[in-house]
């Protein structure tokens, strides 16, 4: 093994599960604001869920490469890990597929049938993004839970769908009010203004019931004195959801070329939370059970994989920043000529 990596059966799990986090963390800020799009296109005319559905166009798929990426590394580098996690989320990751194919379908199908049957696959769009967002919030909770099947765990991950939906469509509203304007970019504002509330009690149920469950957990965040130093992370996002409604509240009479600080501000609330969350998990994969030196694959083969990683993430992250560059500017009407 090269010198600089030291101690390989700990120095490669760290890195990959680093890796896996940012891919997880990066999945979860772009593809939520496409799903959050989703959600929330039911509330627009027909000109305006066009628009709407223009604004994710060029993004969504790639937005998606994400996600297969943090599994595919769950699968190679903790190859006992992921048969535990998808084992257990068997019935939600097949509904997510679900959403996700209802979505890549009606992406397509709405913008080439008939004008007659378009409306049908605006509402398989959302059901799609519904569904997916759902999903995603199930599995959110159920993991908090420690993946045990009780009546506690099935309630509160519902509870954690609905958050966490809300908290998409809330990320959403916040991206079509950088990407959009006039009445829809108004109208973005106070979806974005009524789903901050959802964000908020997901938040807060999330970070209540995760110490409280789990003994270890809360040692890790209220002995002394890691109380304090981690005391600022929950400061930061209570300050963040109070600037993000004051700034929401003020939207309409500031120059459009703040309309990035919505989007900012809630990429950085997801950010917040996600370092909590791994913070409070770390150096557990599957919750109180395999930690990620006892679910890591040989150092021999995670070396292997690693220079493949290299490789791809590079590449997957330049020709997103890409399309992000090209398509920059407010959204246009889709087109597929």
């Amino acid at each position: 093994m090269p010198a600089f990596l030291g101690d390989a059966t700990i120095t490669l799990p760290v890195i990959f599960a680093a890796l896996m986090g940012l891919s997880i963390l990066i999945y979860v800020v772009l593809d939520g604001f496409d799903l959050g799009v989703g959600l929330l296109t039911p509330f627009g005319d027909a000109a305006q869920k066009d628009r709407m559905v223009a604004s994710i166009g060029p993004f969504w798929d790639a937005n998606e490469t994400w996600l297969v990426m943090a599994v595919g590394l769950l699968l190679v580098a903790f190859p006992i890990a992921h048969g535990a996690i998808l084992t257990a989320l068997y019935l939600p990751v097949a509904l997510m597929l679900i959403g996700l194919i209802l979505r890549g379908v009606a992406f397509e199908f709405r913008a080439k049938v008939p004008a007659p049957h378009k409306p049908l696959w605006n509402k398989v769009f959302f059901a799609g993004s519904l569904l997916t967002a759902l999903s995603q919030g199930y599995m959110l909770g159920f993991y908090i839970m420690g993946l045990e099947h009780t009546l506690a765990a099935h309630v509160f991950s519902a509870l954690t769908g609905l958050a966490l939906t809300a908290g998409f469509a809330f990320i959403g509203a916040c991206w079509l009010i950088l990407k959009t304007e006039g009445a829809l970019q108004d109208l973005a504002i106070n979806w974005a203004k009524r789903t901050l509330f959802g964000v908020v009690l997901g938040l807060a149920a999330v970070s209540l019931a995760t110490p409280l469950v789990n003994p270890r957990i809360w040692e890790r965040w209220f002995s002394v004195p890691e109380f304090f130093l981690l005391a600022p992370l929950p400061l930061m996002s209570l300050a963040l959801i109070v600037g993000l409604w004051l700034v929401l509240r003020r939207m309409a009479e500031v120059p459009d070329s703040l309309a990035w600080l919505p989007f900012a501000g809630a990429s950085l609330l997801y950010i917040l939370a996600f370092i909590g969350l791994a913070y409070s998990f770390y150096p557990f994969v599957v919750p109180d059970r395999l930690t990620i030196y006892d679910a890591a694959a040989a150092p021999e083969s995670l070396l292997i994989i690693l220079v493949g990683v290299l490789v791809v993430l590079p590449v997957i992250a330049g020709y997103s920043a890409l399309a992000y560059y090209i398509f920059r500017g407010k959204a246009k009407d889709l087109r597929y000529d």
